[in-house]
């Protein structure tokens, strides 16, 4: 039986920035679920063309977005969210970075809410609360939650791997956290980051930038399971097969799905 996901992205959240948190929570999600602190994202490892990546499962090459700066597609690949919108299934969107609005087309979502990372304190931790108001109100299908203070006031305002840093990612695994306590047992919930970075950037091949963690938590998935060999791409292709949608043949990734 297909059942409901919440895709949560905090942006450039690295691996081992993850690791070195300090956040308690980390460890209960390895436990309770699947996760991975060698996924891979694409190449250039920035925010838009990685979440272009992330929701058509291609790598920037074939969607034709190589920066923050949208480009239509010039061979149409159906995104996850046409897929759930073409099901009949209801899809929302609450995100702290505007340009992310173009990674759905009109239509394909009931709801959206932006709200922008410098105007409120604790952006993430708004979105969060806004997100699980609607979410109990109305059930929706799918949910994309996207953080971006990890990335804005943590790694370009402070650096990669600073404390500050690594206090943001901590504050949003916090808000990872109520959101599998309060809807966990309704919701599978992915975690992932969309990339790295190193010093006060990213965008480049590094390690640093193109290393990602990802965490799984639903019964789609072994609890206490370590995955290797994860792609982004892998994302759209697993949520499709959770929420049991059509694939897109011109997807690239793989479901990471138990069968």
């Amino acid at each position: 039986m297909s059942k409901k996901v919440i895709l949560i992205s905090i942006d450039g959240m690295r691996a081992d920035g993850l690791q070195k948190c300090g956040n308690p929570y980390l460890e209960e999600v390895k436990k309770i679920g699947s996760y991975t602190f060698s996924a891979r994202t694409v190449f250039p490892s920035i925010t838009l063309p990685c979440h272009m990546s992330m929701f058509h499962s291609v790598p920037p090459q074939r969607h034709g977005t190589m920066n923050n700066n949208y480009v239509p597609l010039i061979h149409p690949v159906n995104s996850l969210f046409q897929q759930v919108s073409a099901a009949g299934k209801r899809a929302t969107m609450y995100y702290g970075w505007e340009p992310l609005r173009d990674i759905s087309r009109p239509g394909c979502l009931v709801s959206a809410e932006y709200i922008n990372a410098y105007s409120v304190e604790h952006s993430d931790g708004v979105l969060t609360d806004r997100a699980l108001t609607y979410i109990h109100q109305n059930h929706p299908d799918f949910v994309f939650l996207y953080m971006v203070e990890t990335d804005e006031k943590g790694g370009h305002d402070t650096g990669w791997m600073s404390d500050t840093y690594l206090s943001y990612i901590s504050c949003a695994i916090d808000n990872v956290k109520r959101v599998i306590e309060e809807v966990g047992d309704e919701y599978t919930v992915i975690v992932t980051a969309d990339h790295g970075g190193h010093d006060r950037m990213h965008g480049t091949e590094m390690d640093e930038d193109m290393t990602i963690p990802m965490l799984f938590v639903g019964d789609e998935f072994e609890k206490g399971a370590e995955l290797s060999g994860v792609s982004i791409l892998d994302l759209t292709p697993t949520i499709a097969d959770i929420m049991e949608l059509v694939t897109d043949p011109q997807w690239e990734g793989k479901s990471l799905a138990k069968k």
